[in-house]
């Protein structure tokens, strides 16, 4: 088994921070989940799925991190690596954020940060799973240099799986 760097808790793009996750975070976690359609969670529950992130991030040495805006210092989503459906070998890449800030290029920018900090690790290859009707995240994939290698079938449709080297 390969041994890999830690990859960096902390990036930064000219509008982005990427940094590791705060209790303080669990209130607009919260809610981005909320948006999802999925109801809202109790507090202690997000919290207690930060602590998760936190734990994981020690473990893996890879992690998935708090965007917040450079200029506005607000909390707009989360990118970063995860397990998933993939390996520690092969880690996806992963980022949810608000629908508020959709559309101003907030994904690919951080999704951007986060390939080169898993470049740093010496990993070869990322993965990334999208549902099939996702199209804005096709699209963050696609700019990044993700191709489509296979569709699964799971109990909420279609999913598609990427892949990318890294240089």
């Amino acid at each position: 088994m390969t041994t890999y760097e830690t990859m960096s808790f902390h990036l930064e793009t000219e509008r982005l921070i990427l940094r590791p996750w705060a209790e303080s975070d669990a209130v607009e976690l919260r809610a981005l989940r909320a948006e999802r359609g999925e109801g809202m969670c109790t507090l202690e529950y997000t919290r207690t799925l930060i602590a998760k992130l936190i734990s994981a991030t020690e473990t893996t040495g890879i992690a998935l991190l708090p965007i917040q805006r450079r200029d506005e210092g607000d909390f707009i989503g989360y990118c970063g690596l995860i397990i998933g459906r993939s390996t520690l070998e092969e880690p996806e890449i992963a980022y949810e954020l608000f629908q508020r800030v959709h559309g101003h290029g907030y994904a690919t920018e951080a999704a951007r940060a986060v390939l080169d900090a898993a470049a740093a690790t010496g990993r070869e290859r990322l993965g990334a799973t999208v549902d099939a009707g996702n199209t804005p995240s096709f699209r963050v994939l696609e700019k990044l240099g993700f191709a489509r290698d296979r569709v699964s079938t799971e109990e909420s449709g279609e999913v598609v799986w990427l892949k990318r080297s890294l240089p």
